[in-house]
């Protein structure tokens, strides 16, 4: 009995030791309210740019006028660097820090994002420069990039939002965006410039956050479905399509009636990115938080279904 004793003892202190040893690491950013996550790989380190959610807790919107930029070595430990890039850096913007995405080419960094114009009607997309990921980064243009009278395939002024740019094996620069309707022109060289006509990719209940990445032969895109958003993706054998609805990815994240992804491959390791509104005390659609969790693939190329956790990556 004695001895019975003594194990029981020393397996519950082990479950308690193993307990304690857990750290819950979602949200992955705790120091503000961040949402619309997109991750940059660059050499050894992983670079999250966000927008800052400034929103009240008596606020029920959006209340957001900058961009923040974290980075991390091991997807765990998160270090936070100064501002580097506000509405008001753009002089012909508005308002509105919205969604983006920064890409790497020749050694410059170019930063995607969505504002509200100041003189053409509804959202828009600009683009600044840096010359390394922290930034600082600056107005690449004097102007926008696109603006909401440029496509006409949705007929609401928030229709171009959500940028994200994929270079491809060719060289060639592909830029994605959209809400209701999903656009997507290639970019010239100089990552700065529209080349040839905006085509239109038909997805099953798009709503909005479009994002492109490759793994092995297959290109993926995923965005946020129907509203309150899941992720769901599609695959294809050319960044041009034709692309094939595969299904839903992530459900929808607590407490966020939005959903924007982030996927990236980190030192052998695939990431999933996105953001929820469950941080306590004052979470929610416009006070939101950056989550991390794994992602896996099937052997036949198509992704398994994303689990959300609190431990995040451990």
């Amino acid at each position: 009995m004695k001895n019975l004793f003594t194990s029981l003892s020393i397996l519950f202190l082990s479950i308690a030791a193993t307990a304690q040893s857990v750290k819950f690491n979602n949200p992955a950013i705790t120091d503000k309210y961040t949402g619309d996550p997109a991750a940059l790989v660059y050499k050894d380190k992983v670079y999250l740019y966000a927008g800052h959610d400034e929103a009240p807790n008596d606020f029920h919107f959006y209340k957001m006028n900058e961009w923040l930029v974290y980075s991390s070595s091991d997807m765990k430990k998160w270090e936070s660097h100064p501002v580097p890039l506000k509405v008001t850096d753009f002089k012909w913007a508005k308002s509105d820090a919205w969604a983006s995405q920064v890409i790497e080419r020749n050694g410059k960094f170019y930063w995607y994002v969505t504002v509200e114009h100041g003189t053409v009607h509804g959202k828009s997309i600009g683009v600044a420069v840096a010359d390394n990921p922290l930034g600082p980064f600056k107005d690449a243009l004097g102007k926008a990039l696109i603006t909401n009278d440029m496509t006409k395939f949705s007929d609401i002024t928030w229709d171009d939002i959500d940028p994200t740019v994929f270079i491809d094996t060719d060289g060639q620069a592909y830029l994605f965006w959209g809400n209701t309707a999903c656009h997507y022109a290639k970019l010239k060289e100089n990552m700065t410039e529209i080349e040839g006509e905006i085509h239109h990719i038909k997805l099953p209940n798009f709503t909005e956050a479009p994002w492109i990445h490759k793994h092995k032969d297959w290109y993926y895109l995923s965005y946020a479905y129907e509203f309150p958003e899941k992720i769901a993706y599609a695959m294809s054998k050319s960044i041009t399509g034709p692309w094939e609805f595969k299904g839903i990815l992530n459900e929808i994240a607590g407490n966020s009636n939005t959903n924007h992804q982030s996927i990236i491959d980190f030192k052998g390791q695939s990431y999933f990115i996105y953001h929820n509104g469950a941080s306590k005390p004052d979470g929610g659609s416009f006070r939101r938080s950056v989550c991390v969790d794994k992602l896996f693939y099937n052997k036949d190329g198509t992704m398994k279904r994303i689990v959300m956790t609190s431990e995040g990556i451990q």
